[in-house]
């Protein structure tokens, strides 16, 4: 018995020191848990040395003891349950197992139900009728009850805490099994001094050591696990559902013995409900905040899926939901769509950081400027929308309000940020329909920005008819090609002052079979914003060349000239597709002449030179067309590889001739005369274009212009009817035209006029040489492909 007393008390002081190595092995956040554990295994240690020396002290006269070793017993059972609850306490508190004071709660709560309906089944089995052990069974004592209370806590705690912990439970399993070993060995400690004998308090003793070894090595080497799973809505019951099972069938299994139920049988059958109850309740509230946490996250998501997380201010569905509500109560709506002319451009040449605090700041000055009930969205990257429950009239007072609020400027740490804004009006057709008044919003607003942007249009229903128009045109274009849809008509060029036909400009027409003539004017800019120029350029370009190698094999002397748009000028393989077709044809490259207008020089004037001297090298000649709109500089002009001039209509006709200062001669016109002297002096050779008026004739005669183009020698003719006015000027009988006035210079032979080779020529550049346009031309209707400038056509008409 000595030396049972001696292992027991080695084994336990051995479990004390890994306690206390575990407190300070811990982080300081941890270490007040550990230490608890650490309190619990004293106390434990306690109880078991005063059990230890009760029991070898009363062995001799046991029987006559049993007073003093019943309050002993007491006292060791009160020693027992209270480190049990403390090693229950940090069981619960262990870092990382439990995340809140709730679910804490709510393992107690389930551990007080294992625990009771297992205290429950015990004291089926040794109570009477069954008595299990016998005479062996222990009666009834209050030590007893408290230790075995304080052992079917522990059991209960133990096995909750293990079934929810996640993989790997071996610091649970482990832990948890040192506590219920532990609690088993103080209540055989507490039944040996109350009842059975020295043996049994001995035999306890032992295994309380052996509880407090395995609780002490799980704290000092072992790690918790994770969070415990603790889940309210899908696996929640079964906890609660096999204890009742287990009290249920051991009620009935001692009724059908013929057994009664006594006050503690009754106590424990009260605490198990009254555990239940509480259990449910926490249940239920867990429920119910959940549900709560649920609405709440489907408002915010609803809010979300409704707002623009930059500007705060509503999105495109939240726009819809509010039409639909409107149009379903028939109320009086207006939309305005706005959209930031030039915003692009802050994103490319600013970055988009800046670009989304103006976006904001677009949002904010939306907010406070709009009236009560009044709706402002944003649709998407620079795209905004108003909703007003207003009419028309007020509308618009608002619509210029925000013209100048979001016309001022947008003040960033580096700089202002100026933007304009485009704005479209619509309201309620016939009838309220949603995606009517939005097509209608839509299509005011891309007029407002086609008509120079910062401004104010109202929808009207012109537009439905110009964009079906539109949009039909940009259909049937696609398959004009294949079709045979499309036709070249060539406007003579005549040299003066024979007005002898020596080239021909090529234009495009297109004569559709239910739309009629369409008007290059309409076509052709359709053609580059749908990417569709290549395609024609490439068709009119060989079709060119090809009536040209007829001419030329006809023996007829002429050039032929087609118009470039920029588009086509910046694609990279546009030099190849020319060299290639004028040797599929197999025409002479100086007899082509690329026409280039005034509008490609306001793109990147490096990249054309670089572009235009490339096509030089091919052989080919480059006109600058229409010049004299306003986009060249007389240092751009010194700097462009061109060989030809082609004066502007406008220069032509914008003031009437008139004669010399001081001396006798012809009239004149004072810009022609000006433009003919720069020609000249850059080794450029100058057509007049547009000359409807023997007045003008004799104009641009007298300032020394060699060569004309307009209605006054021609409309666009076909190939055929070009061809007859060629035989007919070079027939044997046909007789020069009378001079226009006198002394005029003699008529130059006609021809085509030498490639110039200015002295500051940029560096020749191999055809196709180069890369890629840095970047896109800017589009007009003057810019097209094989047609001259077909507004000029309507005003010679």
């Amino acid at each position: 018995m000595i030396g049972a007393a001696v292992l027991s008390t080695l084994i336990a002081l051995t479990a004390g020191v890994l306690l206390a190595a575990a407190v300070r092995r811990r982080a300081a956040p941890h270490r007040p848990v550990y230490a608890v554990l650490a309190v619990g295994g004293a106390i434990a240690l306690a109880t078991m040395l005063a059990g230890l020396v009760i029991t070898l002290t009363t062995t001799e006269h046991w029987a006559h003891e049993q007073q003093q070793r019943t309050s002993w017993a007491t006292l060791v059972a009160l020693g027992t349950a209270t480190s049990g609850l403390l090693f229950c306490f940090g069981l619960l508190r262990l870092p990382g197992v439990v995340g809140s004071t709730p679910s804490a709660a709510r393992l107690a709560l389930d551990s007080v139900i294992v625990g009771a309906a297992l205290w429950f089944v015990g004291w089926v089995v040794f109570s009477e009728p069954t008595r299990l052990l016998g005479d062996a069974t222990p009666m009834a004592c209050p030590s007893i009850l408290l230790a075995s209370v304080s052992a079917a806590l522990s059991v209960g705690l133990s096995a909750i805490m293990v079934l929810r912990a996640p993989a790997p439970r071996r610091c649970l399993i482990v832990l948890g099994t040192g506590i219920t070993t532990a609690s088993v060995g103080g209540l055989g400690v507490a039944t040996g001094l109350c009842q059975a004998g020295p043996t049994l308090a001995l035999v306890g003793a032992l295994v309380l050591a052996l509880g407090l070894l395995v609780v002490g090595l799980a704290a000092y080497r072992i790690d918790p696990p994770g969070e415990l799973a603790i889940d309210v809505i899908r696996r929640d019951s079964e906890y609660a559902f096999v204890p009742m099972v287990a009290m249920a069938a051991s009620a009935i299994y001692h009724l059908f013995q013929d057994g009664r139920f006594d006050g503690l049988a009754v106590t424990a059958g009260s605490i198990e409900g009254f555990a239940l109850v509480a259990r449910q309740y926490l249940t239920l509230h867990d429920v119910r905040a959940y549900a709560r946490r649920l609405a709440d996250r489907e408002a915010h998501f609803r809010q979300l899926a409704h707002t623009d997380a930059l500007t705060g201010l509503a999105n495109r569905r939240g726009l819809l939901q509010a039409l639909h509500r409107g149009a379903a109560e028939r109320v009086p709506c207006v939309l305005l769509g706005l959209d930031l002319d030039g915003f692009k451009n802050v994103n490319d040449m600013r970055g988009h950081d800046v670009g989304d605090a103006v976006l904001a700041e677009v949002g904010r000055r939306l907010r406070s400027n709009l009236r009560p009930g009044d709706l402002a969205a944003r649709l998407g990257g620079d795209e905004f929308a108003v909703l007003m429950h207003a009419g028309p009239a007020e509308a618009e007072v608002v619509a210029e309000r925000l013209l100048k609020v979001l016309g001022g400027a947008y003040e960033q740490p580096e700089a202002p940020v100026f933007l304009s804004v485009s704005i479209g009006l619509a309201g309620w057709a016939d009838e309220p329909d949603v995606e009517l008044l939005l097509r209608h919003a839509d299509l005011a607003l891309r007029y407002a920005k086609q008509r120079g942007k910062n401004r104010i249009e109202r929808y009207d229903g012109a537009y439905d008819r110009l964009l079906r128009r539109r949009t039909t045109l940009e259909h049937e274009l696609r398959g004009a090609i294949e079709r045979d849809e499309l036709r070249l008509v060539f406007q003579p060029v005549a040299s003066l002052p024979s007005v002898r036909p020596v080239g021909a400009e090529a234009l495009l027409r297109w004569h559709h079979p239910e739309l009629g003539n369409v008007r290059p004017d309409e076509f052709i800019p359709l053609a580059e914003e749908s990417g569709m120029i290549a395609k024609l350029g490439a068709w009119v370009l060989h079709q060119a060349c090809y009536q040209l190698s007829r001419w030329l094999a006809e023996g007829h002397d002429v050039w032929v000239s087609v118009n470039v748009s920029p588009r086509e000028l910046h694609a990279p393989e546009y030099v190849v597709q020319v060299a290639e077709a004028l040797r599929a044809h197999h025409v002479p490259p100086q007899r082509l002449v690329l026409e280039v207008t005034e509008h490609a020089v306001a793109t990147d004037l490096d990249e054309l030179i670089r572009r235009l001297t490339a096509l030089r090298l091919t052989g080919v000649r480059i006109a600058l067309d229409d010049f004299g709109a306003g986009y060249s500089s007389l240092n751009q002009l010194r700097r462009l590889p061109i060989d030809i001039l082609k004066l502007d209509h406008g220069l032509v006709a914008e003031h009437e001739p008139v004669r010399p200062v001081g001396c006798d001669g012809p009239a004149f016109a004072p810009m022609v005369d000006i433009v003919m002297r720069l020609g000249h002096q850059f080794g450029l050779e100058v057509i007049a274009e547009g000359v409807t008026t023997p007045t003008e004739l004799a104009a641009v005669v007298a300032a020394g212009c060699r060569f004309g183009q307009g209605a006054l020698f021609g409309w666009g003719v076909p190939a055929e009817h070009l061809e007859a006015m060629l035989e007919a000027a070079t027939s044997p009988g046909a007789r020069p035209a009378r001079p226009v006035s006198e002394g005029q210079p003699p008529a130059r032979p006609a021809g085509l006029p030498v490639q110039r080779r200015p002295e500051s020529a940029p560096e020749q550049v191999l055809p196709g040489a180069f890369g890629a346009s840095g970047g896109d031309a800017p589009t007009s209707v003057n810019q097209n492909v094989g047609s001259v400038d077909s507004s000029r056509e309507m005003r010679q008409s």
